[in-house]
């Protein structure tokens, strides 16, 4: 997948290397923080962010999600502030968990439970029935306007039951292409290389920084 958004060029090429991450997970930021020590820009949390007033994530596309999330945190720090929204596409269940990845089993379900109900949906598809996609969209905003809007996707397969204990949310069933190896059995190196969500980030770096 391309880039959707590179906006006001000036305001990007004159952009710090500081990045304030809104997201409670701390997973996703222990995530950002490793791809983040690749390049030259630097994560860190954005402040007090779970004082902060929730966004309700209840738009149709992960984009939408994405951006909107951005803008409404950046409204609450004069620094650039760094939003996503990523999850699961499964074509054979119409495009679920999708949006909905987090919620899938209901708004308390864990991680458990969404796996369990993931599973039991994938029960009976063989072959490329049991195709997926992880999508990864990134958005940064300042001062109330979305400077970038990055995206990309990482193919694999559903495994038939969770394997290995690294990662989180799906990871234990979604195999790599080659099949070897869920994501939670990966090293935290193999699956950011790979990832949906590394892929992303090097794109916003890649936009940020150009190589020169």
């Amino acid at each position: 997948m391309s880039i959707s958004a590179a906006v006001r060029s000036s305001r990007l090429a004159r952009m710090p290397t500081r990045i304030l991450l809104a997201t409670s997970n701390n997973e996703k930021s222990r995530e950002y923080r490793e791809l983040a020590s690749a390049s030259e820009l630097a994560i860190d949390l954005l402040p007090d962010f779970d004082k902060l007033p929730s966004f309700d994530e209840s738009a149709p596309t992960f984009a939408e999600n994405s951006a909107g999330k951005a803008l409404h945190y950046c409204r609450f720090t004069d620094e650039i502030v760094l939003a996503d929204d990523s999850g699961l596409v499964v074509p054979a269940l119409g495009g679920a968990p999708g949006v909905h990845s987090a919620r899938y089993a209901g708004p308390d379900a864990t991680r458990a439970q969404r796996v369990a109900k993931l599973l039991k949906q994938m029960q009976g598809k063989m072959g490329d029935q049991r195709r997926a996609r992880f999508v990864c969209v990134i958005s940064i905003a300042r001062l109330g306007r979305a400077l970038a809007v990055v995206s990309d996707c990482a193919e694999g397969f559903i495994a038939d039951e969770p394997r290995g204990t690294n990662g989180f949310g799906y990871d234990p069933v979604f195999y790599f292409p080659d099949r070897s190896h869920t994501y939670a059995e990966a090293t935290a190196q193999e699956k950011n290389f790979a990832s949906h969500r590394g892929k992303a980030f090097r794109r916003l770096v890649d936009l940020l920084m150009p190589r020169k």
